[in-house]
């Protein structure tokens, strides 16, 4: 078993990813500056003796430094970020320094601690919006945000580590990732727990722009399954590999699905788009498949129905699952 480091480790893709390495037998080391991530969701981590928790920006080197050299840690997971695309064009100075100097620290602490592999978290966001469907990872990168191009930016640094100092490092091209402990209330969250709240609340869901837009949903189960097998795969040649499903859905169909689970289909109300908001994003599985040995097994409807009853009671009639 590994000793593994994850930053971001109490954030929604973070806390599960935490728990997917406990329950595999590995030691896991969590850093977290609660900027965003909440405790609450290392509530069953926290009980696991092979669980340390750091709580300590990314930024701050000489910190990150320490604990990594302290811990001898196989791998590293790096999640912590600034994670949204609005939030990047309002403060771009701050995108900055979590997106891309956060991943110059965590690539420096990592060399001088001996760190075998990096795990980053990437996203789909560095494709832009002019790529042919299904995206695949040779696909053109033209990010359309300051979010798309600090994930793009750190890649290739971290790549250049790779090739300069022989670290493994696998980069994530996250597609759009849902399930428990997304936090609604936040104006940043995905759009799934955006609707699932409102629906629940039987308020209107926000469309921005026509509805047609497509996106790829994976469930954060099979997005921290793909962290673990990105740090723990024997024989993994450095690279990049989109963490998806390959499997297309406008948010128009997005509505009907959660209408269906719910027992009522909701009132939607349709605004103008945001800037940096990407038309279509459907991603080829293919390369995780072969390099991980991944594939995505939460069908969007199964995944939402698990998410939403998470969340809380039901109208009458509904088609959620009562366990």
């Amino acid at each position: 078993m590994s000793t593994i480091l994850v930053t971001g480790a109490a954030g929604f893709i973070g806390s599960h990813t935490v728990d997917a390495l406990l329950a595999e037998g590995h030691t896991v080391v969590g850093i977290d500056n609660f900027r965003t991530g909440q405790r609450a969701n290392l509530a069953a981590a926290g009980q696991n003796a092979r669980f340390i928790l750091h709580e300590a920006d990314v930024t701050d080197a000489l910190r990150l430094q320490a604990i990594l050299q302290a811990a001898r840690a196989e791998a590293v997971i790096h999640l912590a970020a600034l994670v949204s695309v609005p939030e990047s064009i309002e403060n771009p100075e701050e995108n900055f320094r979590l997106n891309v100097y956060g991943t110059q620290c965590i690539a420096d602490a990592a060399r001088r601690g001996g760190v075998k592999r990096i795990v980053f978290a990437s996203s789909a966001a560095v494709y832009g919006n002019d790529s042919v469907e299904p995206i695949g990872e040779d696909a053109p990168c033209a990010p359309r945000s300051p979010y798309g191009a600090a994930k793009l930016a750190s890649e290739i640094l971290l790549l250049g580590e790779s090739r300069s100092y022989g670290t493994v490092v696998r980069c994530q091209r996250y597609f759009n990732v849902y399930g428990p402990r997304q936090d609604p209330r936040s104006p940043y969250s995905g759009v799934i727990s955006l609707f699932a709240e409102r629906c629940l609340a039987r308020q209107p869901l926000r469309i921005y722009g026509d509805g047609r837009q497509t996106r790829d949903f994976v469930a954060v189960r099979d997005v921290a399954r793909a962290n673990l097998l990105a740090a723990t795969r024997p024989g993994l040649p450095s690279g990049v590999a989109n963490i998806c499903t390959g499997r297309r859905t406008s948010l128009n169909e997005l509505v009907g699905i959660v209408g269906g689970i719910a027992g009522a289909t909701p009132a939607v109300a349709y605004e103008s788009s945001r800037p940096g908001d990407i038309r279509d994003s459907v991603g080829n599985p293919q390369k995780a498949r072969d390099e991980l040995g991944l594939t995505a097994e939460t069908s969007l409807e199964a995944g939402l129905s698990y998410y939403l009853t998470s969340l809380g009671e039901f109208p009458a009639g509904s088609n959620a699952p009562t366990a």
